[in-house]
């Protein structure tokens, strides 16, 4: 299927590696001009060059702390300088720390609120007038299955990407009649570092091996495995896609049937 985004310039946040990188690859791949982004410009360098010879796009690096509102504006401008506008924005962070409530101070729900939730308000605020001014925009935030199913041990990101999802939701309202779509993507367990990481805390906690805590994941999902970042990527690319411009407002699960509600 072409995605009808060739010429398009997509910003992809938290794209050097994992989640982020795999929407870009396949951005790429359908033609539009792609400005990654993460916090190391050394390993985002490397990546763009990875991406740009496997694709043959345009691809240019960006790097900065979305915790920081100055280099969100400082990405934007790059992106802009670089392709002159922004048509499509993926928000993507490294998730929160693990752990329970009592675990957290107030500054470790201060740190991740700004960089899971403020990041995502600023970066829409950066990019918005210029896709109503052209009365086109995709928007994809990338969030987590537990806002639709808490995860024991995730408190932080069970709160934060709620919170992300109230405010695409009613962002996407208000945007719908400039042909602008707002839409978040729920990775369930996949194999990326965060799993690795999560799986390593879920082993210290309970007193087993890692190995052990991937298996115990697996048991949960109907699939019976873990997801690979492409097919997640596809996912979120499509809804950049100009087929999808009647899908907005929407929390799409890419986790193998693990969440066990309806909707």
């Amino acid at each position: 299927m072409d995605f009808g985004i060739a010429g398009r310039v997509a910003l992809v946040c938290g794209s050097s590696q994992g989640l982020g990188r795999a929407i870009a690859d396949v951005l790429a791949a359908e033609g539009a001009d792609v400005v990654i982004n993460s916090r190391s410009a050394d390993k985002l360098e490397t990546v763009r060059a990875q991406i740009a010879e496997a694709s043959g796009a345009n691809v240019h690096a960006a790097a900065a702390d979305l915790t920081d509102p100055a280099a969100v504006d400082h990405i934007v401008r790059a992106a802009e300088q670089a392709f002159g506008k922004i048509d499509i924005l993926v928000t993507n962070t490294g998730g929160p720390p693990a752990g329970a409530f009592e675990d957290h101070s107030p500054e470790v729900w201060r740190n991740a609120i700004a960089q899971n939730f403020e990041s995502v308000v600023n970066l829409t605020r950066a990019v918005l007038p210029g896709m109503k001014e052209r009365r086109w925009g995709r928007i994809v935030n990338v969030t987590s299955v537990s806002v639709k199913q808490p995860v024991d041990g995730l408190i932080l990101s069970n709160a934060i990407r709620a919170g992300v999802t109230g405010f695409a939701k009613t962002v996407s309202n208000e945007v719908a009649s400039f042909n602008v779509t707002v839409n978040n993507v729920l990775p369930g367990f996949t194999h990326t570092e965060r799993s690795r990481h999560l799986a390593e805390k879920v082993a210290e906690r309970d007193g087993i091996t890692v190995e052990q805590a991937y298996e115990a994941w697996e048991g949960e999902i109907p699939m019976g495995r873990l997801a690979d970042p492409p097919e997640f990527g596809a996912v979120a690319a499509f809804l950049c896609s100009e087929q999808a411009s009647y899908v907005t407002g929407q929390s799409i699960a890419v986790d193998g049937g693990w969440i066990k509600g309806l909707v």
